[in-house]
């Protein structure tokens, strides 16, 4: 009979994959040793292995886990059962929302799944399409013209050029929120420059 696991387990899971998450976008996914990996988790050696088999297991488990995460906010918001633009933006909102916690797991997404096996690659590009593809429906659904022209998709694809590249330049005290940048990206994907408006929120 397996021994059942600590009541801990789950909480020593996810500090070890936010430490390595924020290693491998940091220092790189290939310059980061596990002994790294272990001491900025706080555990031991042993310990880490006890979780995970590799480096290659954390970086598979981080970028699984991030897309999964995507998929699901992309559920919840359908659940709401929004019309067509408030569902569009409280996709927009949700996503800011969720890469201001996330920094790290997102540009590991973005800039090491490379590195995965060719199956697990896969699995998670597919999650990332049906991302994209949920946003492209929402497009659809306010701009019927725009998905018998195709261009629902393209669309989409720029909407996530405004959004998942933020990491590389919004810093925590620059005055910006990931709050704010989303009304903002809303507001400019829906009405261009004139429906940006300058004041934030009171």
């Amino acid at each position: 009979m397996a021994r059942p696991r600590a009541a801990t387990y789950g909480d020593t899971r996810e500090q070890i994959l936010a430490a390595a998450a924020q290693l491998f976008a940091t220092r790189g996914y290939t310059a980061t040793t596990m002994n790294e990996v272990a001491a900025a988790s706080g555990v031991s050696k042993a310990t880490l292995y006890h979780y995970v088999r590799d480096k290659h297991e954390l970086l598979a488990m981080i970028a699984a886990g991030h897309v999964a995460k995507l998929e699901a906010l992309v559920q919840d918001v359908a659940a709401c059962g929004l019309t067509a633009e408030p569902h569009l933006r409280e996709l927009i909102r949700r996503f800011m929302q969720a890469y201001a916690g996330a920094q790290h797991q997102h540009r590991v997404l973005t800039e090491d799944v490379r590195f995965l096996a060719e199956d697990q690659r896969r699995a998670v590009v597919d999650g990332q399409r049906r991302v994209v593809a949920a946003f492209a429906d929402a497009v659809a659904a306010l701009r019927p013209d725009l998905a018998a022209a195709r261009l629902e998709r393209p669309l989409a694809m720029l909407l996530f050029g405004m959004i998942n590249w933020t990491f590389t330049w919004l810093r925590e005290g620059s005055g910006l929120t990931h709050e704010r940048l989303g009304a903002i990206v809303a507001d400019l994907f829906f009405g261009g420059l004139p429906a940006v408006v300058a004041a934030g929120p009171d």
